[in-house]
């Protein structure tokens, strides 16, 4: 009894055989965001780096960190799950642009009272900024009224700082609830906007 010979897979051509590459994963879909870690990463080192009263740089670092994250963050497809990773994704979106905020905001609201509307605390301030510049009179003791124009300046110097400081103090305290206060507007805003975009795309069948 003849066994059958076993027959070999047809060639498609005399080139060699390429194996066809999987497509490119699309941007955001449930893939970590390296952008958000590290923006908020540098958020956080302009907070542990800020020393004294917040200067206006702080504003700058802030403003640039959120134009970057504006412009290349992308999010995951919506879906109305909680658990999705698109809802992850919205959270940490929506906690590093209230941080990036919060960064931007911190010499204004030491700065401008109707930013910081607390009148108890700039008085308080102003009291320790008085006791500074007696402080500088006390130290020089005898030799406080040998040069009047240098004494008042250095009194002027040391008071303005330490208003900044006593400030700077108390804005950070309530830095967290300006950056929670941006992070809930802007997560709702994204949500709302990529819930309209997703039922404004045909489903592909």
């Amino acid at each position: 009894m003849l066994m059958p010979t076993p027959q070999e897979p047809p060639v498609s051509g005399p080139g060699p055989r390429v194996t066809p590459r999987p497509g490119p994963v699309a941007a955001g879909d449930g893939l970590p965001a390296p952008g958000v870690i590290g923006i908020g990463l540098a958020a956080v080192l302009t907070f542990a780096l800020a020393q004294g009263s917040w200067q206006w740089f702080a504003t700058f670092t802030g403003v640039t960190l959120l134009a970057v994250m504006l412009a290349f963050q992308r999010r995951a497809e919506w879906t109305p799950d909680i658990r999705s990773p698109y809802m992850r994704g919205l959270v940490a979106y929506a906690l590093v642009v209230g941080l990036c905020v919060a960064v931007a905001l911190a010499p204004l609201l030491q700065r401008r009272a109707w930013l910081f509307p607390m009148p108890a605390t700039r008085g308080k301030c102003g009291l320790m900024g008085r006791y500074e510049a007696l402080q500088v009179k006390a130290a020089l003791g005898d030799l406080a009224g040998s040069d009047g124009t240098a004494l008042a300046f250095a009194q002027d110097v040391r008071a303005r700082e330490a208003v900044a400081d006593c400030l700077a103090a108390t804005t950070t305290l309530w830095l967290p609830v300006y950056g929670v206060g941006a992070a809930v507007l802007v997560g709702a805003a994204a949500w709302f906007q990529d819930r309209a975009r997703a039922r404004r795309t045909p489903v592909a069948h």
